[in-house]
């Protein structure tokens, strides 16, 4: 794929250590567990009230959290602003790996 190419790693499976890499604060991690779980709780309540304007938040809420983490606690550039598809990607499976406690929250 394209994407793969331009983002420098030939697969998520290469790309997701470096993207833990970039979030070893706790803080930030949180921060980012807080935006991604609020964004899917908007986008399930767009789903529930038929009301797609809800969907306009999800986006705020999640890179909002998580760029505050990168900003303020990482001292770091957002992975997003580099790898978008894989930083998506990395951001769920993170936010998944910290809800079923392989990933200290």
């Amino acid at each position: 794929m394209e994407q793969q190419r331009e983002s420098g790693f030939g697969s998520f499976a290469e790309f997701y250590p470096f993207y833990l890499s970039e979030h070893r604060n706790r803080t930030s991690r949180r921060l980012h567990f807080i935006g991604t779980g609020l964004g899917l709780l908007v986008a399930a309540w767009a789903l529930f009230t038929l009301n797609a304007w809800w969907l306009l938040l999800v986006p705020l809420l999640g890179y909002g959290f998580a760029w505050s983490g990168h900003f303020f606690f990482e001292k770091n550039r957002p992975a997003t602003f580099r790898y978008p598809f894989y930083s998506l990607a990395g951001d769920y499976r993170m936010f998944w790996q910290m809800l079923t406690g392989r990933i200290p929250f």
